[in-house]
């Protein structure tokens, strides 16, 4: 059967040992990590991936330098509304997880007249000026409800008003392994001359979810930096009646509350102990490996832990965009991990 896809469309890769990558606001870097792959997560194997990222970018100094720290690849701290894109690298895919905070439920829902609202532009010029082949962006669910749907109807109509087509994947993270109760869209773009389409992951109906006390349950006993941020918390004593504290308390033998950015917004507290979560704790929840260190105070880590991508579901979506990518043209060499 002819594939849909030209063959010389990626042309920029026909050795076959990579496939470009550009991040924009990668923050600490759990999309990232996904793509590349390489990690374990609850004893499962999430192998490497044959992505490169060429570049990263974000204005959190802090987050890119958890980022370096981990990924050991090129990242820049910069506000990218104040640089010219054109300076930017080439590169086959775009990653974007365009900050979310005026778009989401628990934040001011200012939709583009917040400070960040705009913010998805900076991905739309990286479009119109370097064409990659494919774009991953990324952002909260709340953004198909505000107004309507209003907002990501606009956002995608003008994605693909610079010859892109783009589908919506909507993730109900606990049906992928992940811990936690989160969904987020990622918003799949694929270059309108390509002709097709990847297919959205769909979950096995046999995985049962995995509870909060499978994640962390074997760090109770640790009480050291055996396991690093593993003694990082806050102090925290639960919030009385009309406080405005917000506590969470996740039950055992089911999936955790969603991992928040904002610590003052809800006081996650352990299913058992009577303390808040660490930030170990908080980023296996996310999905983020052992091995994977947050070198700052307890609020910025969990700050970053909160605005991550899991990078299981990273993962998830990086493997199905290769396998589309190996089907379609061919020139993708194996990649031996």
């Amino acid at each position: 059967m002819k594939s849909d896809i030209n063959p010389t469309l990626f042309k920029s890769y026909n050795s076959g040992d990579y496939i470009n990558v550009i991040s924009l606001f990668s923050g600490c870097g759990g999309l990232d990590l996904g793509f590349l792959g390489g990690f374990t997560f609850l004893g499962k194997k999430y192998p490497s991936l044959p992505y490169r990222i060429v570049q990263a970018y974000d204005v959190d100094e802090k987050a890119t330098q958890t980022y370096a720290l981990n990924l050991s690849h090129d990242v820049t701290t910069v506000d990218l509304t104040s640089i010219d894109i054109q300076l930017l690298p080439s590169a086959n895919i775009l990653l974007g997880g365009f900050p979310c905070q005026d778009f989401s439920s628990c934040g001011h829902k200012k939709g583009f007249q917040g400070s960040r609202g705009e913010l998805y532009t900076v991905m739309k010029d990286y479009m119109n000026l370097h064409k990659p082949e494919i774009v991953v962006g990324e952002n909260v669910p709340f953004l198909e409800k505000l107004e309507d749907g209003f907002f990501l109807r606009y956002i995608l109509n003008e994605f693909e008003s610079v010859g892109y087509n783009f589908k919506v994947w909507k993730i109900y993270c606990p049906d992928f392994g992940l811990p936690q109760s989160r969904t987020r869209l990622f918003l799949i773009g694929i270059r309108s001359d390509i002709g097709s389409f990847p297919q959205p992951p769909t979950p096995e109906s046999f995985l049962k979810p995995v509870s909060i006390n499978e994640a962390i349950g074997d760090l109770v006993e640790i009480t050291d930096e055996t396991i690093p941020n593993q003694t990082q918390y806050f102090v925290a004593t639960k919030a009385t009646k009309g406080s405005g504290q917000g506590d969470q308390k996740s039950k055992y033998g089911e999936i955790a509350y969603t991992v928040r950015a904002n610590t003052k917004a809800r006081v996650h507290f352990h299913y058992s102990l009577d303390r808040r979560l660490t930030v170990r704790e908080c980023a296996r929840l996310q999905s983020f490996p052992d091995e994977f260190i947050f070198p700052h105070s307890a609020s910025q880590n969990m700050l970053q832990i909160g605005n991550a991508v899991p990078p299981i579901i990273g993962h998830l979506i990086a493997n199905r965009i290769y396998k589309f990518i190996e089907k379609n043209t061919g020139i993708i060499k194996k990649y031996d991990n």
